[in-house]
């Protein structure tokens, strides 16, 4: 038998939420941790998200969206020394409402440390960068939405996904004149 102690014992696993619940169930385990004295079994919840810039009605929105919609990460103690679900965190978790349970059902499965360091590092690579909703590639057809080419079409000859622009060439007057735009800027041309 190992001489490990209870902080060992915590693993990240994944918990099912119903659409659009995620931030709910994430404040509600933050909120009651304390309040329902959970700090022996739970560290930690994480959402992972990223943010996120569209365009909608000509004006640039940004939003955040989330990695892995319809679930949330919890770091906790689940399971014993004799590998028995520990209830009162199970219950917790089960109980909150927007749950729909642990992936893994009856049996939660902890993530492998190499997926959860997947995700920490998608979440450290998205921190303090706006992504564009739609990614572009040289050789599209765009419709331009915003600037002084409004509604003009072009191709995109290059793209910048660092700064988030593209280099359009558009036929203005019969010739083809490269402009420089941002991701938000274009949609993709209707065929």
């Amino acid at each position: 038998m190992s001489n490990t102690t209870s902080t060992d014992n915590f693993q990240w696993y994944a918990v099912q939420t119903l659409s659009n619940q995620e931030a709910k169930v994430k404040r509600y385990v933050d909120k009651f941790i304390v309040v329902e004295e959970m700090e022996d079994f739970i560290k930690e919840v994480l959402m992972p998200t990223e943010q996120v810039t569209e365009v909608k009605s000509g004006r640039k929105r940004v939003k955040t969206r989330k990695f892995y919609p319809g679930y949330v990460f919890i770091n906790m103690r689940l399971y014993d020394e004799h590998h028995k679900v520990l209830q009162r965190p199970w219950y917790f978790v089960r109980g909150i409402e927007g749950v729909i349970g642990f992936v893994g059902g009856d049996n939660p499965v902890p993530l492998k440390k190499e997926e959860i360091d997947r995700i920490f590092k998608q979440v450290e690579d998205a921190q303090g960068k706006e992504k564009p909703s739609v990614e572009y590639e040289a050789g599209e057809e765009v419709k331009i939405t915003d600037g002084p080419f409004l509604n003009l079409t072009g191709r995109i000859d290059e793209v910048d996904p660092e700064r988030g622009r593209l280099k359009v060439s558009v036929s203005i007057f019969g010739r083809f004149t490269p402009v420089e735009l941002e991701y938000w800027q274009v949609t993709r041309s209707e065929d």
